[in-house]
């Protein structure tokens, strides 16, 4: 089998690439840029701007099944900011490429959407129940990502209904690991807060963004590529969640890590800055009916790895200062 991953130089990308080869596949990687910490695993990687439709059909050409994973994205103070140009690049992205699937009969099309689109009104509560799959309506997503994401997922369907492309929807939950930005302002909750505890020295403090009680649900890399393939290889065509079902606070996601790095500090909280919904959780029962398997990589032994990777790319700035 051949595949297509689009944002293969991106964090959750390069990981799928390196399992796809691993499991056999003959894989073209795309994105706008190479990789950012190492070099891609794929056997052709084609840079171009997937937001332009001839690049979609010469990325599409000659493929089974696409991986649509790219996108204009970052942590929650960049898609706070960013709103015109998350929607429309995104919006760009995933037309031109559903249309580019359709033209050349692909046999599947992932696409890679968001716990974003779920209903804001029911996430603002610390005690929030799990999000089950139709949680999604009536729609209330977050602004730009969320109803970006949320409009893909309907073209997925309509591409389904009107032309027979099979598509698959998965919607992620706060992925992390190794390979993931972890500065620059993209960055999600555990790459920034690894790179805050490795810098800091003994004694020394770090702000933490919100008041440090909003809860969230995080998924290792490792078992997002696993469900990715379980649910690429399944007959569900609608969206289904993927995500790790244990809710935490930001506040024990720090004190988490500073065990890990042995390190001591004070916290400041800064309420000022983003901090999105109150709560939000992971209902995996969907996702257990479908594929008979459900995420189990422990969140201790994730931000280990996490921690680990990071602390050493703080420590390589730091020496090539």
């Amino acid at each position: 089998m051949n595949a297509l991953v689009c944002g293969a130089g991106g964090f959750i990308g390069s990981h799928l690439v390196k399992r796809l080869v691993a499991d056999g596949y003959w894989v073209r990687g795309v994105d706008i840029e190479e990789p950012e910490f190492e070099r891609s695993a794929a056997h052709e990687f084609i840079i171009g701007d997937l937001r332009v439709d001839e690049v979609c059909n010469k990325a599409v050409y000659g493929m089974d099944d696409v991986f649509q994973l790219a996108a204009t994205m970052g942590g929650i103070g960049f898609i706070t900011q960013k709103l015109a140009e998350v929607a429309r690049d995104n919006v760009l992205i995933n037309t031109h490429m559903l249309s580019a699937a359709k033209e050349q009969h692909i046999h599947k099309f992932f696409f890679s959407s968001s716990a974003c689109v779920y209903n804001t009104f029911m996430q603002a509560a610390l005690d929030v129940k799990p999000l089950s799959e139709e949680d999604a309506w009536p729609a209330m997503p977050e602004r730009g990502y969320g109803l970006e994401k949320l409009f893909s997922e309907e073209l997925c369907q309509y591409f389904k209904q009107d032309f027979g492309l099979e598509t698959r929807i998965t919607r992620f939950h706060n992925c992390y690991g190794p390979l993931g930005k972890y500065d620059g302002g993209r960055e999600k909750a555990p790459a920034a807060l690894c790179r805050k505890i490795a810098s800091v020295q003994d004694g020394g403090t770090i702000e933490v963004w919100g008041d440090g009680l909003q809860r969230r649900s995080f998924l290792y890399i490792d078992d997002c590529v696993e469900g990715i393939l379980r649910i690429m290889q399944s007959n569900y065509p609608y969206p289904i969640n993927l995500g790790s079902d244990r809710l935490v606070s930001i506040d024990e996601l720090v004190e988490i890590i500073a065990r890990i790095s042995g390190k001591s500090f004070s916290v400041i909280h800064n309420p000022r800055q983003p901090q999105g919904v109150r709560g939000r959780n992971s209902d995996n029962t969907r996702l257990k009916q479908v594929t008979g398997w459900v995420p189990g990589i422990p969140l201790e032994k994730g931000l280990t790895d996490t921690y680990r990777w990071v602390l050493e790319q703080v420590r390589r700035n730091v020496e090539g200062q």
